[in-house]
């Protein structure tokens, strides 16, 4: 029997949850679907691709380490980004919990996506740039922790697919729901 999995652009602010304090804007706020779980997370200030699944063991695929599921990801970093720490992060970043696993990281144009509310902070005399970063596991916070390690800041970040699961042109708040 093929599982049905809900492909969610996750705006910035929300939880990856149904369930939240008062005041905190959550998947149910967007989706009113049930017997669907998220396969993993995106923190609060995450945007993009959130996959929810009705079965258990494609959750398990999708969100475990030991599957070793690609994720992709855009990230603007505050100031011009050297080719030093882009060789660093595919190599492999030590993070307080250990090496992270190599990745795929590139410099990308800024990609022509929606503007984020509330827009990022920015300073009118530090430049930003943005990488593509594809992991193979999913430590908490990992792509702000590694940016950080390599002295860059990350001030937005956006996955833009998951596997075989790409956000294609579903907009903030928007969902579809696709079989595998």
């Amino acid at each position: 029997m093929k599982s049905q999995v809900l492909l969610f652009n996750k705006p910035y602010g929300v939880l990856s949850q149904f369930t939240g304090e008062t005041g905190q804007r959550t998947l149910a706020d967007y989706i009113d679907r049930s017997g669907f779980y998220a396969a993993g997370r995106l923190d609060k200030d995450s945007e993009g691709l959130l996959l929810l699944t009705d079965k258990g063991r494609l959750q398990q695929c999708i969100a475990e380490p030991q599957f070793k599921t690609a994720k992709t990801y855009q990230a603007q970093v505050e100031h011009e980004i050297s080719g030093a720490a882009i060789d660093a992060l595919a190599a492999g970043v030590k993070l307080k919990d250990g090496l992270t696993r190599p990745a795929q990281v590139r410099l990308i144009d800024p990609p022509s996506i929606w503007q984020r509310d509330p827009p990022i902070r920015e300073r009118k005399f530090i430049s930003t740039s943005w990488i593509e970063i594809v992991l193979t596991e999913g430590k908490n916070r990992q792509v702000r922790r590694m940016t950080a390690a390599v002295g860059f800041s990350t001030l937005r970040l956006i996955r833009i697919q998951i596997g075989e699961w790409s956000l294609g042109s579903l907009q903030p708040g928007e969902w579809e729901l696709t079989e595998s």
